[in-house]
C-alpha cells in the first residue's frame, strides 16, 4: 500500500482510507470488525468516521460507528492508525434536526462538546484529523476556526479539515486562517467519482494552489459504478435502495446518482474495465487515485468480500488510453455538448 502526504502536514497515510459509515447498520459489529481487519492486513492505516455515522441517518444509530472503531482500536498501537472523524454541523439536507452535540452549529460550544464525545466513543485521547462535516453558513468562519484552533492547542486534535465544501467556502476559510493565524483546513472531503467530476471545475484549482488534499468519498458513486443497479435492479440492503425508502430527501439524492445517464455511463465504464482486465470497481477507485490533488480515496463496504476490488486499486496505474476513454464517457454520455 503506497503512502501519500496530506496537505501541508508532512504526514503520510495509506492512499486508500477505510470509510465506516455502514458500521452499525448495514454492517453489523462482527462484520465491521472483520472489514477493519481485512483493510489493516492490506496496509490501510487511515480510518474515517463521523459522529452521525452510520447512515442512513437516525438518532438511534448515531455514534455507533465511532464506538465500533474504538473497540477495534483498543489493544492496538494507537500511533499505527490515522483516525479521522467529523462534527456534523447543520447538515446538507439530512441532518437538520437539532439533536445531540455538534449537530446544530459549528460554534465553539458545539465543537468542544462534539470533540469530547467523539474521543469517548473512539476510546482515544486524540483525533488525528477532525473535519467539519457540512459548512455552517449562518456562522462566521472565524468562530469555527477559533474553536478548532482551541482543540488543536489542547492536544485533542492534530489537524483539521472540511467536507462538502465549495470553492468559495474553502478559499474564504484559508484566507481567515492566514489573516487570523488560526489552524487551516489541510484536507477537504467531497463526493468525487467518474459519475461526479464537479470537483474538477474549481475546487481542484484551489487544492493545487493551496496544497489542500482531497479525500474523495463515494469513488464508486454509492455502488452505482459497481454495476449493481444496472437493468433496473435495486439490491436489497444497498445504499440507494435504502435511501429510496428512508425519506424524500434521500430519495432525491438517489435520483441524482441512479438515472438514465449514470447507468448508461456505467455500462460503458464496465466495458472499459473489462478491456483493461480489471473490475469496474477497481477502475473507478484507481481513477480517483490518478488525480494529482487527491490525498487518499475513501472506500466503504458492507461485507469483507466487497473490499477485494477496491483494495486492488492500490496496485493499479491506469494507462493514458484508459484515462482518455473515461474522459470520452464523461463528455459523450454524462455531459454531452449541444
Amino acid at each position: 500500500m503506497k503512502q501519500r502526504r496530506l496537505g501541508r502536514t508532512g504526514l503520510t497515510v495509506s492512499e486508500i482510507c477505510l470509510g465506516t459509515m455502514t458500521f452499525g447498520h448495514q454492517a453489523d459489529e462482527a462484520t465491521s470488525l472483520a472489514i477493519l481487519d481485512r483493510a489493516a492486513d492490506a496496509g490501510v492505516d487511515f480510518l474515517d468516521v463521523a459522529e452521525i455515522y452510520p447512515v442512513p441517518p437516525d438518532r438511534k444509530w448515531a455514534g455507533r460507528s465511532e464506538e465500533i472503531v474504538g473497540r477495534w482500536l483498543a489493544g492496538r498501537p494507537r500511533e499505527a492508525f490515522f483516525v479521522a472523524t467529523k462534527v456534523a454541523g447543520p447538515g446538507g439536507g439530512w441532518f437538520q434536526t437539532p439533536v445531540r452535540e455538534g449537530r446544530t452549529a459549528l460554534d465553539r460550544h458545539h465543537i468542544v462538546r462534539a470533540v469530547e464525545a467523539s474521543l469517548r466513543r473512539l476510546g482515544t485521547d486524540y483525533i488525528d484529523l477532525y473535519q467539519t462535516h457540512w459548512p455552517d453558513r449562518g456562522l462566521p468562519i472565524d468562530e469555527t476556526l477559533e474553536a478548532l484552533t482551541q482543540v488543536v492547542e489542547e492536544g485533542k486534535v492534530r489537524y483539521v479539515g472540511c467536507s462538502n465544501e465549495t470553492a468559495y467556502g474553502l478559499t474564504k476559510s484559508l484566507w481567515a486562517s492566514d489573516v487570523k493565524q488560526l489552524v487551516r483546513y489541510e484536507t477537504i472531503q467531497n463526493n468525487f467519482s467518474l459519475l461526479n467530476r464537479r470537483f474538477e471545475d474549481e475546487l481542484a484549482e484551489v487544492c493545487r494552489a493551496e496544497q489542500v488534499s482531497l479525500l474523495p468519498y463515494s469513488p464508486i458513486a454509492g455502488g452505482v459504478l459497481s454495476g449493481k443497479y444496472q437493468d433496473g435492479q435495486w439490491p436489497e440492503g444497498a445504499r440507494f435502495t435504502l435511501y429510496q425508502q428512508f425519506s424524500s430527501r434521500t430519495g432525491i439524492m438517489t435520483k441524482r446518482f441512479v438515472n438514465e445517464r449514470s447507468l448508461a455511463a456505467t455500462a460503458r465504464y464496465m466495458e472499459i474495465a473489462r478491456e483493461a482486465g480489471m473490475s469496474v470497481t477497481t477502475l473507478a477507485t484507481a481513477w480517483t487515485l490518478s488525480r494529482d490533488f487527491v490525498g487518499a480515496t475513501i472506500i466503504g463496504a458492507t461485507t469483507v468480500e466487497q473490499l477485494t476490488d477496491t483494495l486492488a486499486a492500490a496496485d493499479v496505474t491506469l494507462g493514458a488510453d484508459v484515462l482518455k476513454a473515461c474522459d470520452k464517457v464523461h463528455r459523450d454520455i454524462l455531459y454531452p455538448m449541444g
